[in-house]
């Protein structure tokens, strides 16, 4: 099995959309999500533990490290989307994602027109689901990353399209989307939420 886990929250009190901007750190919230996460995975055959260099994600996965006693990977490969919209605010007015002066870049929303191709980042994603898989046969490995990376993987293992109202995408903080395989073949895909009660009151900035 390989999990798919999305990182936990984030402090964000000015509430930008960062992506891959530095210096984003996990809330108090979000930390004590990371911890619930490792005492999930603690009796858990993993094999392996790797992040999004993104600090949200390493701060998430270093508790599932710990708690497994294996050290912490790091994998370019499942970042944060690219977007053209990081940096502006989720709240209306100047440098707002809804201020109108920006709406040009909403053009395509099936590709998406204002960020990294849905299909580049599932590509780049099922790769190293692939890689993980193929290291570890019989195991299971935990890829903690983000978001939009995380739902289109999930997508295209479902084989459905890739795009998609931002809305309605079914990964929330600190979930885990778990793909199975039987050898080489996928044979399911599940979702759980271990910080369900954690959720209550969160703050998920959207495309975090």
């Amino acid at each position: 099995m390989v999990h798919l886990v999305r990182h936990g929250e984030v402090h964000n009190p000015e509430r930008v959309l960062y992506g891959r901007l530095p210096g984003y750190r996990l809330s108090e919230r979000g930390r004590e999500m990371a911890v619930r996460l490792g005492l999930h995975f603690s009796t858990r055959d993993v094999a392996s533990v790797t992040a999004s260099p993104l600090q949200r994600a390493q701060e998430t996965a270093t508790p599932i490290a710990e708690a497994l006693g294996l050290p912490l990977g790091t994998e370019e490969r499942i970042i944060e989307a690219g977007n053209s919209f990081e940096g502006f605010h989720v709240t209306t007015g100047a440098g707002s994602i809804r201020d109108p002066r920006v709406w040009p870049r909403l053009w395509n929303p099936l590709r998406p027109s204002w960020g990294e191709p849905y299909a580049q980042q599932a590509e780049r994603m099922v790769a190293t689901v692939r890689d993980a898989r193929d290291a570890f046969p019989g195991r299971e490995s935990v890829l903690v990353s983000h978001q939009l990376p995380v739902w289109v993987t999930r997508l295209r293992a479902e084989q459905r399209p890739l795009w998609h109202d931002p809305r309605k995408r079914q990964c929330a903080l600190a979930s885990i989307t778990s793909l199975e395989f039987a050898g080489r073949r996928l044979v399911s895909v599940t979702y759980s939420e271990p910080c369900a009660d954690l959720l209550v009151g969160a703050d998920p900035v959207p495309g975090a």
